[in-house]
């Protein structure tokens, strides 16, 4: 029986093209409409074709935050998904919320919107699971079993509160009995992982479980132009974000195993025509937020704050492109730093007068070429309703801080990563030894305090202002850390704005043109372990990779 399974992932709330700034294929990529006309050209090709969704959909974009996702699923409603792993931020906007979008009965009579698997997502309430943990599926007599895992954490930009009465699990353990009930329940002829681990750990989980031969990840945004073999057989991918990559595999099953494979990853860019439907889905969805007689201000769900500009307004400039996307052989790699995420903690520091802004490390987001900046590329940057606040901490607790978010994205198991790459601070500049011990990756630590125009030596004692993140359900931290006290900035008359907004109002008086020195690498990153380009180690940084490298 041949076999093709389609791979998206990752599509983190966009709906159009957007710039690609990275050198490996400049111009413009991704777009629903575009990756929708390559699906159905190769579901055309085979009659035996399936599309998997591996989670992160529902966030990332001004249109995903102010429907809680409503504008991608009326799209994406449409590509026939077969089955799909959430990811951590599909939970974004609440238990609730979720469980109307994909819960049972979310598809109709009691099935889930797109097949929704997690073998790891609890309901607090009932102690069962919340979604199924598996699904079997037909191709002809090939009978699939596609199960799921989801997010392994919350969401670590806003707060554990954010998935309130759900309960997930880090480290896979449920697929070993699970796996073991399908094999005698429904004698599979293949069984197929959609897992929002990150394809680091799923590579490990890929060992652990013989029983899979094929594992889509999602998560980390890595790219496998060749996909990864794992020594039990398994064929493992990831592809990429934003909608730019379509994984493919052709697949041969005889005997209830794969006995010949091929494998395309395939880029969407303008050499697709875009899809009549989905660009008219696309252009129903958006209507509402852009300049024209259908504009409507709407109400930010996770904050309050009220959108009454078009988020198709153009509201500052780059003298840079922005983008956080280079790989670990790049000149700036996305596991340290970033233009985009560098200008937004700029942003935040002259906004608050702080000393220090920060930028949590955040995977999701898109690219802006040098020149105008719309409000919509700042919501793709912000899209989790963040207020901005100002609190004192100890220098001590800024290192602390910085050497967690170092072992967070390089430890060398990948089970202890936090979900995200290094953190972005202005005002605070350092050296950074991806492959020293925990707690010893940064040195050098200085601080330019505001309104001085010179840098000085952090001391460990005295008390600092940070800018950056803030939440109301968690009104002493900002930017993740436990303060004093939060002041929070506001409107005049004490309203609330986003991030966004305080954003918008800096590049009102300063294009985004960000000191990219304030990180110092000893030291080039791992080399790649599996012969694609990596965006993180995957296997994370010692000495020896450091000395292999």
């Amino acid at each position: 029986m041949d076999l093709r399974l389609l791979h998206m992932g990752d599509i983190h709330g966009h709906l159009l093209p957007r710039p690609h700034l990275r050198g490996d294929g400049p111009g413009m990529q991704g777009g629903l409409a575009h990756l929708y006309t390559l699906v159905e050209r190769l579901r055309g090709e085979h009659p035996g074709t399936l599309l998997f969704n591996t989670g992160d959909t529902i966030q990332g974009s001004a249109e995903a935050l102010f429907t809680r996702g409503q504008a991608l699923v009326d799209v994406l409603d449409r590509f026939g998904i077969d089955a799909f792993a959430p990811g951590n931020w599909d939970y974004l906007y609440g238990k609730a919320r979720f469980l109307e979008l994909f819960g049972p009965g979310s598809a109709g009579e009691g099935g889930c919107r797109w097949g929704a698997v997690a073998a790891n997502a609890y309901d607090d309430s009932s102690g069962g699971l919340l979604l199924p943990a598996y699904r079997m599926l037909a191709v002809g007599p090939c009978r699939i079993a596609v199960l799921g895992l989801s997010s392994d954490r919350a969401i670590n930009a806003l707060g554990p509160w954010v998935t309130e009465g759900i309960r997930f699990t880090s480290t896979a353990d449920e697929l070993g009995p699970l796996l073991a009930a399908i094999a005698e329940d429904e004698q599979p002829d293949l069984v197929v992982l959609l897992s929002e681990f990150g394809l680091a750990k799923n590579l490990l989980i890929a060992e652990r479980y013989p029983q899979l031969a094929v594992v889509l990840s999602s998560d980390m945004h890595e790219e496998t132009r060749d996909p990864v073999r794992t020594s039990t057989g398994a064929l493992v991918s990831e592809v990429g974000q934003d909608g730019t990559r379509l994984g493919q595999f052709d697949l041969r099953i005889e005997g209830g195993r794969v006995v010949d494979w091929t494998y395309h990853l395939h880029v969407v860019d303008e050499a697709l025509a875009p899809d009549g439907e989905i660009a008219a889905a696309i252009d129903a969805a958006r209507r509402p937020f852009v300049s024209g007689p259908a504009f409507t201000p709407h109400v930010n769900p996770l904050n309050g704050a009220t959108l009454a500009t078009p988020i198709d307004t153009v509201v500052g400039q780059a003298h840079v492109g922005l983008h956080r996307s280079g790989f670990t052989h790049d000149p700036v790699p996305a596991a340290v730093q970033g233009t985009s995420s560098q200008y937004l903690a700029e942003a935040f520091r002259r906004q608050a007068g702080a000393d220090v802004g920060h930028m949590r490390g955040f995977r999701y987001g898109t690219h802006v070429p040098v020149g105008p900046i719309r409000l919509e590329d700042l919501y793709h940057y912000m899209p989790v309703g963040p207020q901005l606040a100002v609190g004192r901490v100890t220098g001590r607790q800024l290192v602390d801080a910085v050497e967690r978010s170092a072992d967070g994205v390089f430890n060398p198991d990948p089970f202890k990563w936090t979900g995200g790459w290094l953190d972005a601070y202005a005002g605070l500049r350092f050296s950074l030894d991806v492959a020293g011990k925990k707690g010893h990756r940064t040195a050098g630590h200085r601080v330019q305090r505001h309104g001085d125009a010179g840098w000085s030596d952090l001391d460990f004692e005295a008390r600092y202002r940070v800018a950056g993140y803030w939440y109301a359900r968690e009104p002493r931290r900002v930017g993740g850390l436990e303060t004093e006290t939060a002041e929070v900035l506001a409107t005049t008359d004490g309203g609330v704005r986003d991030a966004v907004d305080w954003v918008t109002e800096d590049l009102a008086g300063n294009p985004a043109d960000p000191m990219m020195d304030t990180v110092q690498r000893v030291g080039n990153l791992p080399a790649p372990r599996h012969g694609n380009p990596e965006l993180q180690p995957l296997a994370g940084a010692t000495r020896k990779h450091a000395d292999d490298s």
